[in-house]
């Protein structure tokens, strides 16, 4: 008797646990459609003829004129390869400073034993509460106090500063063992030269992550430079477009909706690009976040 209970209770509980199974991937099914229905919409536009010159309403899922014409204007117009180029300059002097100054800093909370290193972190830490919007007008007047104005330092140097690259940087590095720092010592090696040769190496999955969260926010960056930037020669991708979207820049053709969605399918390619080749690192880096050391 007690066995057909138990075995009863069993089926239930598979039923059960089925069923919410079956409601999380309708669930997660639904996001994505969500999600994947602008980007969808936006290459039927870039690649429609006929959307030239109106937005198309309801929206098309499909191009009723397919041509690429929409992506030879938008390269011939717009400087596209120059911004391109300009917004990767950028993104590399910040990711190269970000990661450099999280993996010191990092080091230096988690394995390095000095008083005062949790209240550090915490002032550290309480600058995340105070919005960007709020620092924006000094950093300008400070940045144009040195003469930076107009220039990538002005990109480069705040990202020394990255304060949640630090933090993750920290906890990652709480989980390795310090017999390794010990080790390294009695070898002779300094506090420098063991941070950057024994643990950042075995930091990749965290850098990847970080550098695809720095890639992010640099490559979608508009506010700031639009601030610090004058000369168009040295627009970012989405202040580029922006600037010629509002016909700031003599050409009348970016006002098309095919052209700005051309223009916008284009400014993805890169982020796809870094995302296909860091995926599994990042993935790495979320399954070993659960595991105690």
């Amino acid at each position: 008797m007690s066995t057909n209970i138990i075995a009863k209770k069993n089926i239930s509980y598979k039923k059960r646990k089925s069923m919410a199974q079956a409601m999380i991937a309708v669930f997660l099914a639904l996001g994505s459609i969500v999600m994947i229905v602008p980007f969808v919409w936006m290459v039927s536009t870039a690649f429609d003829n006929s959307a030239m010159f109106d937005i198309v309403f309801p929206p098309r899922f499909w191009p009723m004129e397919l041509s690429l014409q929409p992506f030879r204007i938008a390269f011939t117009n717009v400087p596209m390869i120059r911004y391109i180029f300009n917004t990767l300059l950028v993104a590399v002097g910040t990711i190269s400073a970000s990661i450099f100054s999280a993996i010191c800093a990092g080091y230096a909370l988690s394995k390095i034993r000095f008083k005062g290193s949790s209240i550090v972190l915490v002032i550290a830490l309480s600058t995340l509460m105070i919005p960007g919007e709020v620092t924006i007008v000094p950093r300008f007047f400070l940045f144009m106090r040195l003469g930076l104005v107009n220039s990538y330092l002005a990109f480069w140097l705040p990202a020394f500063a990255a304060v949640m690259g630090t933090f993750f940087t920290r906890q990652y590095m709480v989980s390795i063992p310090d017999s390794l720092r010990e080790s390294a010592r009695l070898d002779g090696a300094g506090e420098f030269r063991i941070a950057l040769q024994i643990y950042m190496p075995l930091c990749g999955a965290l850098i990847a992550t970080l550098t695809v969260l720095q890639f992010l926010g640099v490559w979608n960056d508009f506010l700031w430079p639009m601030i610090i930037l004058i000369s168009p020669s040295r627009y970012t991708l989405q202040l580029g477009i922006a600037m010629f979207s509002m016909n700031q820049g003599g050409v009348g053709a970016i006002s098309m909706p095919a052209i700005r969605m051309a223009c916008t399918a284009v400014s993805i390619i890169p982020v796809l690009i870094l995302y296909l080749f860091l995926q599994r690192f990042i993935v790495e880096s979320i399954a070993l976040s659960g595991v105690k050391q």
